[in-house]
């Protein structure tokens, strides 16, 4: 039995980075859509009134919730593909 380590060794690197990829990619997104509670003594800023995120803030982690969906799509694809 002969082990290619050089295909052995492309599968693990791209695989770890893929992974650290969308583990950051995906605490990017709930980040991004998570409340901010509001702070004592805050009570005059627009963030504080609203307790919630900014509009471009959602936007991104909503994005980033898209591209891990995509990611798992494109993995789904080349599984059933293949």
């Amino acid at each position: 039995m002969n082990i290619d380590w050089a295909a052995l060794g492309q599968v693990f690197g791209t695989t770890l980075v893929v992974t650290v990829a969308m583990v950051g990619l995906f605490t990017l997104g709930i980040v991004g859509t998570s409340r901010k509670p509001r702070q004592e003594g805050e009570a005059g800023t627009a963030a504080a009134v609203g307790g919630g995120t900014s509009a471009v803030a959602r936007t991104g982690g909503y994005a980033c919730f898209a591209l891990c969906l995509a990611a798992v799509g494109y993995g789904i694809f080349l599984i059933v593909a293949g």
